[in-house]
């Protein structure tokens, strides 16, 4: 199982990017896949998550209207559309994944996915 994250680069406060995970080896299935985030000094946090089995979705309170997490099934992608970025938004992004469906309480529960992505860095700035 692999995920290869990618679309991170330097946006200007406001801007907008599209975050892709690629998944392989993988079926979508009853998985949850997650973003999590890790600013710089700062712990991971969980940015939007996504069960399979029923498209159910969960946002943190500090994205919540501006990022929207959606799936491809075709290309096995799963996407992150981060809109209105702020530079509180830079970080590096990982997408993960379990084969379990995570219940919404466990949804930003780090030690619930094990299959990382390698990351790819937003930087907001202007």
């Amino acid at each position: 199982v692999q995920l290869q994250a990618y679309g991170g680069g330097l946006v200007q406060p406001g801007g907008s990017l599209r975050l892709s995970c690629v998944v392989s080896g993988f079926t979508f299935g009853s998985a949850t896949i997650a973003w999590f985030r890790q600013a710089p000094g700062k712990e991971r946090e969980g940015v939007s998550c996504m069960r399979q089995s029923d498209r159910s979705t969960a946002y943190a309170d500090s994205v919540k209207g501006r990022f929207t997490i959606s799936r491809d099934n075709a290309k096995n992608t799963v996407y992150l559309q981060m809109n209105n970025l702020q530079p509180e938004d830079t970080a590096v992004y990982y997408c993960a994944a379990t084969a379990r469906g995570l219940i919404r309480s466990s949804m930003f529960a780090s030690r619930y996915y094990d299959t990382w992505g390698q990351g790819t860095l937003v930087t907001v700035s202007s």
